[in-house]
């Protein structure tokens, strides 16, 4: 395969040429994010490097960890488990193949953002260097624990919590109750709910707070010291939060498969 670089002010994409138009505009997206997240954190990387692959095939061979962990998650949330973020660099999917995997608007929307999501995981491990990447042994074995931290800051951050909506309700229709915080089973689909109703109850600051640092007495007094209520108050407006944005109207296009009864 011929790889051709794309460049911009701060990235770079390699990539073959049937994705030059889809990284170009990829590039312009992470720009844009770069400077939103410049506001909200002190350590913003550049100098990244966007791996286009044309197929989930080449994305597998360049990170076989990632199908386990495809694997590993819920099946409404599988299919946007489609990249992965390195140190200076983020492996994502190709136009075409994107196309192929969505399901709906909502799911193209949401895997086209895979890039932004990655480099946010990229920011917010900047700026705390417990969290992934780099993939350390000791690394890896928190991101386990912390899965739902790791995939819900990504996505608030990169403001695409709402992307995930149809596929939120169809986990809570396939699935049993979810845990809280969410399991690393579902960390892709909900991790990023205790995020916006974070910010939506505390306001700004507040999700920054919840990922400056990895407490050692685990999840529960990170979600406590955050929303600065006990952990079973938290969950429960959780649950209240998860009904709302199942029920809430959106402006792309539903999965079919993701009407739910909404009774969890």
């Amino acid at each position: 395969m011929t790889w051709i670089e794309t460049t911009s002010l701060t990235f770079s994409a390699r990539h073959e040429d049937g994705d030059a138009a889809y990284s170009e505009a990829l590039l312009d997206r992470l720009e844009s994010l770069s400077l939103k997240l410049e506001d909200r954190f002190e350590v913003v990387p550049t100098g990244i490097t966007v791996v286009v692959h044309p197929s989930a095939l080449w994305l597998n061979f360049a990170h076989p960890f990632l199908p386990a962990v495809r694997w590993s998650a819920a099946p409404a949330g599988r299919r946007y488990l489609a990249g992965w973020a390195m140190s200076a660099e983020v492996h994502v999917l190709g136009d075409t193949a994107i196309t192929k995997r969505a399901a709906g608007d909502a799911s193209y929307e949401a895997l086209r953002g895979t890039a932004e999501r990655l480099y946010t995981q990229l920011v917010i491990a900047a700026n705390n260097g417990a969290m992934p990447p780099p993939w350390t042994p000791a690394n890896s074995r928190r991101y386990f624990e912390w899965a739902w931290l790791v995939e819900g800051s990504a996505q608030h951050f990169a403001r695409q919590v709402d992307l995930f909506r149809p596929a939120v309700i169809r986990r809570l229709k396939e699935g049993a109750r979810p845990a809280f915080p969410p399991s690393r089973r579902d960390a892709i689909l909900l991790g990023g709910t205790i995020f916006d109703l974070l910010e939506e109850y505390r306001g700004g600051g507040a999700c920054e707070l919840l990922v400056a640092r990895l407490r050692k007495a685990g999840p529960r007094a990170n979600l406590e010291a955050a929303f600065d209520l006990r952990l079973r108050e938290v969950e429960a407006m959780w649950r209240d939060y998860l009904r709302e944005v199942a029920g809430r109207k959106s402006t792309l296009a539903v999965d079919p498969e993701s009407e739910a009864d909404l009774s969890f």
